[in-house]
């Protein structure tokens, strides 16, 4: 298996449950996984051939931009699934941080898993 992967995509969105979270947005940060085989790819030299990570990138960041949930895992969860039926990519993780959420804590956020590795 080979993993295309995406690190420290920060998008603006409001997420949270106190009145001012949901007035202000907030940066979440997205580190992305992705299973995928590049042989074809590595072959042709063609970006069809391939999972295209710019295309990820600009469709998560249009999608997290304009979502408004309460929960960081619901937003986690909502982007897995256009990871795993638009991109239609087998297994993805994806660590989503919300800085600043708790006092005294640098990162806080969710780590998930969804697919199968095996490809």
């Amino acid at each position: 298996m080979d993993i295309i992967y995406l690190n420290d995509l920060r998008i603006d969105t409001v997420i949270g449950i106190n009145g001012w979270e949901r007035r202000t947005k907030q940066t979440v940060i997205l580190d992305i996984e992705m299973a995928a085989d590049i042989k074809r790819a590595a072959q042709s030299d063609e970006i069809n051939d391939t999972l295209n990570y710019r295309a990820v990138a600009k469709r998560l960041i249009n999608y997290v931009s304009e979502t408004e949930f309460k929960l960081i895992e619901t937003l986690a969860e909502s982007i897995t699934d256009i990871l795993l039926n638009e991109f239609k990519v087998p297994w993805c993780r994806l660590r989503l941080n919300k800085r600043g959420a708790v006092r005294g804590v640098r990162d806080v956020g969710i780590i998930m898993e969804r697919g199968n590795k095996v490809i």
